[in-house]
Protein backbone atom coordinates (compact mmCIF):
# COMPACT_ATOMS: atom_id res chain seq x y z
CA UNK A 1 0.00 0.00 0.00
CA UNK A 2 2.76 2.41 0.86
CA UNK A 3 6.63 2.24 0.42
CA UNK A 4 8.82 3.43 2.75
CA UNK A 5 9.07 7.21 1.85
CA UNK A 6 5.22 7.52 1.57
CA UNK A 7 5.40 6.00 5.07
CA UNK A 8 7.61 8.92 6.21
CA UNK A 9 6.02 11.49 3.67
CA UNK A 10 2.68 10.56 5.22
CA UNK A 11 3.47 9.90 8.89
CA UNK A 12 1.23 13.10 10.99
CA UNK A 13 -1.58 11.51 8.27
CA UNK A 14 -1.30 7.88 9.76
CA UNK A 15 -1.09 9.28 13.55
CA UNK A 16 -3.73 11.28 13.11
CA UNK A 17 -7.15 10.12 14.76
CA UNK A 18 -10.04 9.89 13.26
CA UNK A 19 -8.10 9.95 9.79
CA UNK A 20 -4.74 7.16 9.53
CA UNK A 21 -3.82 4.94 7.01
CA UNK A 22 -7.23 3.82 5.38
CA UNK A 23 -7.92 8.07 4.49
CA UNK A 24 -4.26 8.11 3.29
CA UNK A 25 -5.19 5.53 1.03
CA UNK A 26 -8.23 6.85 -0.23
CA UNK A 27 -6.47 10.31 -1.01
CA UNK A 28 -3.62 8.12 -3.08
CA UNK A 29 -6.42 6.62 -5.27
CA UNK A 30 -8.05 10.15 -5.52
CA UNK A 31 -8.16 11.55 -9.10
CA UNK A 32 -9.04 15.52 -8.42
CA UNK A 33 -9.21 18.14 -11.35
CA UNK A 34 -8.45 21.64 -10.49
CA UNK A 35 -9.65 24.18 -13.18
CA UNK A 36 -7.42 27.32 -13.37
CA UNK A 37 -4.33 27.31 -12.04
CA UNK A 38 -4.43 30.82 -10.63
CA UNK A 39 -5.21 32.72 -6.92
CA UNK A 40 -7.47 29.58 -5.79
CA UNK A 41 -6.09 26.93 -7.50
CA UNK A 42 -2.61 27.35 -6.53
CA UNK A 43 -3.02 27.31 -2.71
CA UNK A 44 -5.08 24.02 -3.81
CA UNK A 45 -3.02 22.15 -5.65
CA UNK A 46 0.11 23.05 -2.85
CA UNK A 47 -1.86 21.05 -0.18
CA UNK A 48 -3.48 18.57 -2.44
CA UNK A 49 -0.27 17.22 -4.06
CA UNK A 50 1.34 17.64 -0.48
CA UNK A 51 -1.38 15.55 0.84
CA UNK A 52 -0.72 13.05 -1.13
CA UNK A 53 -3.93 12.73 -3.87
CA UNK A 54 -2.72 10.65 -6.49
CA UNK A 55 -3.89 12.18 -9.52
CA UNK A 56 -3.95 15.73 -10.01
CA UNK A 57 -5.32 17.06 -13.44
CA UNK A 58 -4.65 20.86 -13.90
CA UNK A 59 -6.62 22.38 -17.03
CA UNK A 60 -5.55 26.30 -17.44
CA UNK A 61 -4.71 27.85 -20.74
CA UNK A 62 -3.24 31.13 -19.65
CA UNK A 63 0.31 32.12 -18.77
CA UNK A 64 2.17 33.60 -15.81
CA UNK A 65 2.13 37.44 -16.30
CA UNK A 66 3.88 39.95 -13.61
CA UNK A 67 0.88 40.77 -12.12
CA UNK A 68 0.02 37.36 -10.89
CA UNK A 69 2.83 37.17 -8.57
CA UNK A 70 1.11 39.02 -6.00
CA UNK A 71 -1.60 36.52 -5.05
CA UNK A 72 -0.93 33.33 -6.69
CA UNK A 73 2.38 31.90 -4.84
CA UNK A 74 3.19 29.09 -7.29
CA UNK A 75 5.28 30.73 -9.53
CA UNK A 76 8.21 33.19 -9.95
CA UNK A 77 9.84 35.82 -12.27
CA UNK A 78 11.30 33.28 -14.10
CA UNK A 79 7.79 31.66 -14.96
CA UNK A 80 6.63 34.71 -16.69
CA UNK A 81 4.81 34.39 -19.78
CA UNK A 82 5.13 30.12 -19.25
CA UNK A 83 1.73 28.45 -19.16
CA UNK A 84 0.35 28.58 -15.42
CA UNK A 85 -0.85 23.94 -15.58
CA UNK A 86 2.65 23.19 -16.89
CA UNK A 87 4.49 25.94 -14.72
CA UNK A 88 2.37 25.11 -11.76
CA UNK A 89 3.00 20.73 -12.57
CA UNK A 90 6.44 21.36 -12.92
CA UNK A 91 6.59 22.92 -9.42
CA UNK A 92 4.82 20.71 -7.55
CA UNK A 93 6.27 17.78 -8.43
CA UNK A 94 9.38 19.11 -6.66
CA UNK A 95 7.26 18.73 -3.52
CA UNK A 96 5.89 15.25 -4.54
CA UNK A 97 7.06 12.75 -6.98
CA UNK A 98 5.04 10.26 -5.74
CA UNK A 99 2.06 11.34 -7.23
CA UNK A 100 1.15 11.83 -11.51
CA UNK A 101 0.21 15.34 -11.94
CA UNK A 102 -1.13 16.27 -15.36
CA UNK A 103 -0.79 19.12 -16.67
CA UNK A 104 -3.84 20.17 -19.34
CA UNK A 105 -2.84 23.60 -21.20
CA UNK A 106 -5.72 24.61 -22.31
CA UNK A 107 -9.20 26.44 -20.89
CA UNK A 108 -12.18 24.21 -20.47
CA UNK A 109 -15.05 24.90 -22.71
CA UNK A 110 -18.19 23.18 -23.49
CA UNK A 111 -16.22 21.07 -26.69
CA UNK A 112 -13.87 19.38 -23.71
CA UNK A 113 -15.56 19.66 -20.56
CA UNK A 114 -17.24 16.23 -20.29
CA UNK A 115 -14.14 14.53 -21.56
CA UNK A 116 -11.56 16.27 -19.07
CA UNK A 117 -14.05 16.26 -16.34
CA UNK A 118 -15.42 12.62 -16.87
CA UNK A 119 -11.75 11.33 -16.03
CA UNK A 120 -12.08 12.30 -12.36
CA UNK A 121 -13.64 11.82 -8.89
CA UNK A 122 -13.91 15.56 -7.58
CA UNK A 123 -13.30 19.06 -9.36
CA UNK A 124 -12.24 22.03 -7.73
CA UNK A 125 -13.25 25.42 -9.19
CA UNK A 126 -11.03 28.04 -9.40
CA UNK A 127 -12.20 30.16 -12.40
CA UNK A 128 -13.08 33.85 -12.04
CA UNK A 129 -15.64 34.03 -14.19
CA UNK A 130 -19.35 33.11 -14.63
CA UNK A 131 -19.59 30.89 -17.96
CA UNK A 132 -16.94 28.73 -16.49
CA UNK A 133 -18.71 28.18 -13.31
CA UNK A 134 -21.85 27.22 -14.54
CA UNK A 135 -20.63 24.99 -17.77
CA UNK A 136 -18.36 22.79 -14.71
CA UNK A 137 -21.60 22.60 -12.68
CA UNK A 138 -23.91 21.34 -15.46
CA UNK A 139 -20.65 19.11 -16.57
CA UNK A 140 -20.55 17.58 -12.54
CA UNK A 141 -24.60 17.52 -12.77
CA UNK A 142 -24.78 15.52 -16.10
CA UNK A 143 -21.57 12.87 -14.33
CA UNK A 144 -22.17 12.69 -11.23
CA UNK A 145 -19.08 14.60 -9.72
CA UNK A 146 -18.64 16.60 -6.64
CA UNK A 147 -17.64 20.30 -6.98
CA UNK A 148 -15.93 22.32 -4.60
CA UNK A 149 -16.29 25.70 -5.28
CA UNK A 150 -14.85 29.13 -4.32
CA UNK A 151 -15.30 32.55 -5.12
CA UNK A 152 -13.07 36.14 -4.25
CA UNK A 153 -14.09 39.71 -4.28
CA UNK A 154 -12.23 42.05 -2.89
CA UNK A 155 -11.59 41.01 0.98
CA UNK A 156 -14.41 39.33 1.08
CA UNK A 157 -14.65 34.92 -0.31
CA UNK A 158 -16.96 32.49 -0.35
CA UNK A 159 -16.90 28.42 -0.65
CA UNK A 160 -19.25 25.61 -0.86
CA UNK A 161 -19.42 22.05 -1.98
CA UNK A 162 -21.95 21.25 -4.76
CA UNK A 163 -23.63 18.11 -5.86
CA UNK A 164 -22.23 16.13 -3.13
CA UNK A 165 -24.68 12.97 -2.53
CA UNK A 166 -27.51 14.17 -4.62
CA UNK A 167 -27.30 17.90 -2.57
CA UNK A 168 -27.56 21.17 -4.24
CA UNK A 169 -25.69 22.34 -6.77
CA UNK A 170 -24.24 25.96 -7.77
CA UNK A 171 -27.81 26.79 -10.16
CA UNK A 172 -29.58 26.06 -6.66
CA UNK A 173 -27.49 28.76 -5.03
CA UNK A 174 -27.22 31.23 -7.82
CA UNK A 175 -29.96 30.13 -10.24
CA UNK A 176 -28.83 32.87 -12.76
CA UNK A 177 -25.67 34.78 -13.78
CA UNK A 178 -25.16 38.36 -13.30
CA UNK A 179 -25.89 40.45 -16.61
CA UNK A 180 -22.58 41.15 -18.37
CA UNK A 181 -20.65 44.18 -16.71
CA UNK A 182 -22.58 43.94 -13.41
CA UNK A 183 -19.98 42.22 -11.40
CA UNK A 184 -16.13 43.75 -12.10
CA UNK A 185 -13.47 41.12 -11.91
CA UNK A 186 -10.56 41.31 -9.72
CA UNK A 187 -8.45 42.93 -12.95
CA UNK A 188 -10.78 46.29 -12.26
CA UNK A 189 -11.28 46.40 -8.70
CA UNK A 190 -8.02 44.39 -7.30
CA UNK A 191 -8.14 41.80 -4.47
CA UNK A 192 -6.16 41.47 -1.39
CA UNK A 193 -3.16 38.89 -2.32
CA UNK A 194 -3.72 36.31 1.12
CA UNK A 195 -7.67 35.74 0.24
CA UNK A 196 -7.35 33.81 -2.44
CA UNK A 197 -4.81 31.66 -0.21
CA UNK A 198 -7.15 31.05 2.61
CA UNK A 199 -10.22 30.22 0.26
CA UNK A 200 -8.17 27.72 -1.90
CA UNK A 201 -6.44 26.71 0.71
CA UNK A 202 -10.14 26.05 2.51
CA UNK A 203 -11.37 23.96 -1.17
CA UNK A 204 -8.37 21.87 -0.91
CA UNK A 205 -9.86 21.11 2.77
CA UNK A 206 -13.02 20.31 1.43
CA UNK A 207 -11.80 18.07 -1.12
CA UNK A 208 -9.87 15.89 1.30
CA UNK A 209 -12.99 15.66 3.57
CA UNK A 210 -15.32 14.49 0.56
CA UNK A 211 -12.76 12.47 -0.80
CA UNK A 212 -11.95 10.35 2.86
CA UNK A 213 -15.58 10.86 4.06
CA UNK A 214 -14.26 12.71 7.43
CA UNK A 215 -15.86 15.41 9.24
CA UNK A 216 -19.02 17.52 8.08
CA UNK A 217 -19.05 18.94 4.30
CA UNK A 218 -19.83 22.27 3.52
CA UNK A 219 -22.81 21.17 1.31
CA UNK A 220 -26.20 23.38 1.40
CA UNK A 221 -24.39 25.90 2.95
CA UNK A 222 -22.49 28.53 1.44
CA UNK A 223 -19.50 30.11 3.66
CA UNK A 224 -18.94 33.39 3.13
CA UNK A 225 -15.46 35.51 4.90
CA UNK A 226 -14.81 38.87 5.29
CA UNK A 227 -11.04 39.71 6.32
CA UNK A 228 -11.64 43.38 7.00
CA UNK A 229 -13.88 41.99 9.90
CA UNK A 230 -12.57 39.23 10.36
CA UNK A 231 -16.43 38.15 10.17
CA UNK A 232 -17.29 34.13 9.32
CA UNK A 233 -20.89 33.44 8.11
CA UNK A 234 -22.74 30.37 6.52
CA UNK A 235 -26.05 30.31 5.19
CA UNK A 236 -28.16 27.67 4.35
CA UNK A 237 -29.76 26.68 0.77
CA UNK A 238 -32.23 24.05 -0.32
CA UNK A 239 -31.62 21.89 -3.56
CA UNK A 240 -34.27 22.59 -6.31
CA UNK A 241 -34.40 19.26 -8.29
CA UNK A 242 -35.24 20.89 -11.57
CA UNK A 243 -31.79 21.97 -11.41
CA UNK A 244 -30.69 18.22 -11.71
CA UNK A 245 -32.32 17.77 -15.44
CA UNK A 246 -28.97 19.06 -17.71
CA UNK A 247 -28.93 17.18 -20.98
CA UNK A 248 -26.58 19.02 -22.92
CA UNK A 249 -24.18 21.33 -22.41
CA UNK A 250 -24.32 24.98 -23.64
CA UNK A 251 -22.14 27.28 -24.39
CA UNK A 252 -22.57 30.43 -22.50
CA UNK A 253 -21.99 34.06 -23.32
CA UNK A 254 -21.86 35.90 -19.76
CA UNK A 255 -18.96 36.25 -18.13
CA UNK A 256 -17.78 39.11 -15.58
CA UNK A 257 -14.58 39.75 -17.45
CA UNK A 258 -12.74 39.59 -20.35
CA UNK A 259 -8.89 38.39 -19.22
CA UNK A 260 -6.74 40.97 -21.25
CA UNK A 261 -3.64 40.69 -19.70
CA UNK A 262 -1.37 43.45 -19.91
CA UNK A 263 2.81 43.85 -20.11
CA UNK A 264 4.96 46.96 -19.32
CA UNK A 265 7.68 48.23 -21.00
CA UNK A 266 10.34 46.29 -18.86
CA UNK A 267 8.07 42.68 -18.90
CA UNK A 268 8.27 42.99 -23.03
CA UNK A 269 12.35 43.52 -22.96
CA UNK A 270 12.17 40.12 -20.90
CA UNK A 271 9.60 38.44 -22.77
CA UNK A 272 11.62 39.15 -26.32
CA UNK A 273 14.80 38.18 -24.50
CA UNK A 274 13.60 34.26 -23.71
CA UNK A 275 10.71 33.99 -26.58
CA UNK A 276 9.79 34.60 -29.87
CA UNK A 277 7.28 37.30 -29.65
CA UNK A 278 5.07 39.02 -32.51
CA UNK A 279 4.60 43.00 -31.96
CA UNK A 280 1.56 43.90 -33.45
CA UNK A 281 -0.18 47.73 -33.92
CA UNK A 282 -3.28 47.56 -34.78
CA UNK A 283 -3.55 51.39 -35.82
CA UNK A 284 -4.35 52.50 -39.10
CA UNK A 285 -1.62 52.71 -41.87
CA UNK A 286 -1.65 56.61 -42.00
CA UNK A 287 -0.86 56.54 -38.09
CA UNK A 288 1.57 53.77 -37.98
CA UNK A 289 3.48 55.57 -40.77
CA UNK A 290 3.85 58.75 -38.84
CA UNK A 291 4.89 56.70 -35.93
CA UNK A 292 5.59 53.45 -35.06
CA UNK A 293 7.99 51.21 -33.17
CA UNK A 294 8.57 48.89 -35.67
CA UNK A 295 5.97 46.61 -34.95
CA UNK A 296 3.82 44.81 -37.57
CA UNK A 297 0.83 46.83 -38.55
CA UNK A 298 -2.40 45.18 -38.80
CA UNK A 299 -5.07 47.76 -38.79
CA UNK A 300 -7.87 46.35 -36.45
CA UNK A 301 -10.31 45.67 -39.35
CA UNK A 302 -8.03 43.54 -40.90
CA UNK A 303 -6.52 41.76 -37.55
CA UNK A 304 -10.22 40.43 -37.26
CA UNK A 305 -10.53 38.92 -40.45
CA UNK A 306 -7.31 36.70 -39.97
CA UNK A 307 -7.92 35.47 -36.34
CA UNK A 308 -7.39 32.23 -37.52
CA UNK A 309 -4.14 32.86 -38.77
CA UNK A 310 -2.71 32.92 -34.98
CA UNK A 311 -1.30 30.22 -33.52
CA UNK A 312 -1.65 29.08 -30.05
CA UNK A 313 2.13 28.61 -30.24
CA UNK A 314 3.32 32.19 -30.72
CA UNK A 315 3.14 34.34 -28.57
CA UNK A 316 1.46 38.35 -29.14
CA UNK A 317 2.03 41.42 -28.01
CA UNK A 318 -0.70 44.08 -29.06
CA UNK A 319 -0.60 47.89 -29.04
CA UNK A 320 -2.50 51.37 -30.49
CA UNK A 321 -2.19 54.33 -29.00
CA UNK A 322 -4.78 54.39 -25.95
CA UNK A 323 -5.09 50.44 -25.65
CA UNK A 324 -8.67 50.31 -26.94
CA UNK A 325 -8.35 48.44 -30.44
CA UNK A 326 -5.73 46.62 -28.72
CA UNK A 327 -7.71 45.30 -26.66
CA UNK A 328 -10.57 44.65 -29.10
CA UNK A 329 -8.24 43.00 -30.90
CA UNK A 330 -7.54 40.23 -28.27
CA UNK A 331 -10.80 39.83 -27.25
CA UNK A 332 -11.38 38.39 -31.13
CA UNK A 333 -8.43 35.77 -30.73
CA UNK A 334 -9.78 32.17 -30.94
CA UNK A 335 -9.57 31.00 -27.58
CA UNK A 336 -6.25 29.40 -26.33
CA UNK A 337 -3.77 31.85 -28.62
CA UNK A 338 -1.56 33.49 -26.00
CA UNK A 339 -1.62 37.32 -26.33
CA UNK A 340 -0.72 40.34 -24.25
CA UNK A 341 -1.95 44.31 -24.55
CA UNK A 342 1.17 46.73 -24.52
CA UNK A 343 0.90 49.66 -22.26
CA UNK A 344 3.00 52.68 -21.97
CA UNK A 345 4.51 51.85 -25.48
CA UNK A 346 7.87 53.97 -25.21
CA UNK A 347 7.77 55.29 -29.10
CA UNK A 348 11.90 55.74 -29.37
CA UNK A 349 12.53 51.93 -28.96
CA UNK A 350 13.98 49.76 -31.53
Amino acid sequence: MFNPSERERYSRHFILEGFGEDAQQKLKEARVLVIGAGGLGCPALLYLAAAGVGTIGIADGDHVSLSNLQRQVLYGFDDIATNKAKAAARKLSLNNHEIEIRAIQEFINVNNAVDLISEYDLVIDGSDNFSTRYLVNDTCVMLGKPLVYGAIFKFSGQLSVFNYQNGPTYRCLYPEAPAEGEMPGCGEIGVLGVLPGIIGTWQAAEAIKVICGTGEVLSGKLMTLDLTGNEVQYFSFAANPQNRIITQLEAQEYSCEINIRELGWGELLLLRSTQQVRLIDVREEEEYARQNIGAENIPLDHFKKRVKEFSTSETLVIHCQSGQRAKKAIEALPEGVNAYLLKDVKWNWS
